[in-house]
């Protein structure tokens, strides 16, 4: 059976180009960035010209991006290291509710540690309003965090317009463009960003390499502590083979992003457009201020995990929303914050497009989908 894979937003393989260029990098060129001799020399080189990719794509000065471990990490790290480092001026800090899981879990532990947490509202359609942002901030505010575009319904927020209010009340702004990073342009300096979270994994390149950016200027504290590495920010024997990979998935992205944006975005338009044929079929998340290979449904009566299961048994891989959760029973907290119930929330699915996709995936998915639904539905205890 032919294995159609639409699950990109969870993760994406890794491209060829990317593998060839990162596998010298595993046993050939395996020194350490710190070592001072030839070996080191080496890799110290592949480290740099692989941050200037990365940095490359934002838009940013090579020097104002630490590597991490994950997104998660970057994330953590934005949070916490702002928190602790501007306490004296102040301990309340403003996200979304809609944020991914390690922002809303890093924002819990800081309330604990006497951080006060404001949570902003967002429509129907997972919009955060910059006004509401104005409203939130305070004079202990020292930091707003609004990811890019969120990972489950593909809604892309106005970030340079947050941006723009935090930088004249002169609050700290974070956004986690994870989702986003090499699927929509980015310019930090143009959209007001102080800290940017991106990764590898979502862009064709490696798992287990993810990136912070730290406008020159912002005071922030160090997650992990150690032997200076990454400006003295980022403590830990650097990823060589992951960092070189990120680098050449960030300039592949820079290179054949728009091109793909548009392609992607005629299936994914194909895509919703069939779905909602469906008989008591919704869309979720913003219907055109969206990522282009996102798609998120619910549908009436039934259970997101049976739908996934009975794709999967038709040969097509995707999800009910972030595999970072989805072994959890609880609803989704994006779709209940967008006004969901907890029945409705249970009926999401999300199709996420990659670049192995075509339209003939497309067909095949409305072909199949609407029988797995009728059947379903013929079975559930939630249809009168």
């Amino acid at each position: 059976m032919k294995r159609i894979y639409m699950d990109y937003a969870s993760t994406t393989p890794v491209d060829s180009r990317v593998l060839k260029e990162m596998e010298p990098y595993f046993n050939k060129e395996f020194g350490n960035t710190m070592s001072v001799h030839s070996s080191g020399r080496t890799v110290k080189a592949a480290l740099e010209k692989a941050r200037e990719k990365v940095a490359s794509l934002m838009k940013a000065d090579p020097k104002e991006l630490v590597f991490t471990g994950s997104a998660t990490e970057s994330n953590n790290f934005a949070l916490k290291g702002i928190a602790f480092a501007n306490r004296k001026k102040g301990n309340h800090i403003i996200i979304s509710p809609i944020e991914h899981d390690c922002v809303l879990e890093a924002s819990r532990w800081l309330e604990k540690q006497g951080f006060k947490i404001t949570y902003l509202p967002v429509d129907k359609y997972g919009l955060v309003y910059p006004k509401e942002v104005e409203k939130a901030i305070r004079k202990d505010t020292i930091l707003v965090s609004v990811m890019h575009a969120n990972n489950e319904i593909g809604t892309i927020e106005p970030i340079e317009e947050i941006g723009k209010i935090c930088r004249e009340k002169s609050v700290y702004f974070h956004s986690d463009a994870a989702q986003s990073f090499g699927k929509i342009p980015i310019d930090v300096k143009k959209m007001n960003i102080d800290l940017l979270t991106v990764n590898a994994h979502k862009m064709y390149g490696p798992q287990g390499v993810g990136a912070l950016f730290i406008r020159k200027g912002v005071n922030i504290d160090p997650l992990l502590h150690g032997g200076g590495h990454e400006f003295g920010l980022r403590s830990s024997t650097t990823n060589v083979p992951g960092v070189v990979g990120f680098g050449v998935a960030a300039d592949l992205r820079k290179k054949e992003m728009n091109d793909e944006a548009k392609r992607l975005t005629k299936l994914r338009d194909k895509l919703i457009e069939g779905v909602l044929k469906i008989e008591n079929s919704h869309l979720n998340g913003h219907p055109t201020k969206r990522l282009p290979n996102n798609t998120n449904f619910w549908f009436a009566f039934i259970e997101g995990e049976a739908l996934v299961l009975h794709l999967d048994m038709k040969g097509v891989e995707a999800s009910t929303g972030s595999a970072c959760s989805s072994s959890s029973l609880e609803p989704s907290h994006v779709l209940t914050a967008i006004g969901l119930k907890h029945e409705q929330a249970h009926g999401s699915l999300r199709l996420s497009l990659g670049k192995y996709n075509t339209e003939s995936d497309i067909d095949y998915v409305l072909d199949v989908l609407p029988s797995i639904v009728k059947n379903l539905r013929k079975i559930s205890p939630f249809k009168k």
